[in-house]
């Protein structure tokens, strides 16, 4: 469920970068690949650049905090699964 949310999410961020990429000017090709890559990354830096900086920098924390959050659970899991034999 979570997976085909998350790919759903980043289909339609990745439209929305492609779309709005292709108004302005600004490689939409390249914006829907990352977009449909990395999801909400690109989307905030591409909201900073085209000068919607306070979303932008908004998503991008979001963005960090959680690849920082899923480290430290991916970190304390490995630990739990090799204490736990012992």
């Amino acid at each position: 469920m979570e997976l085909s949310f998350g790919l759903i999410l980043n289909i339609i961020i990745a439209i929305y970068l492609f779309v709005d990429a292709k108004k302005r000017d600004r490689s939409p090709i390249l914006w829907g690949i990352l977009g449909l890559l990395f999801g909400l990354l690109p989307l905030g830096i591409y909201l900073i650049i085209t000068g919607r900086k306070l979303w932008g920098w908004i998503l991008v924390i979001i963005s960090i905090l959680y690849f920082i959050f899923a480290v430290i659970a991916g970190i304390f899991g490995i630990l739990f699964s090799l204490f736990q034999g012992q």
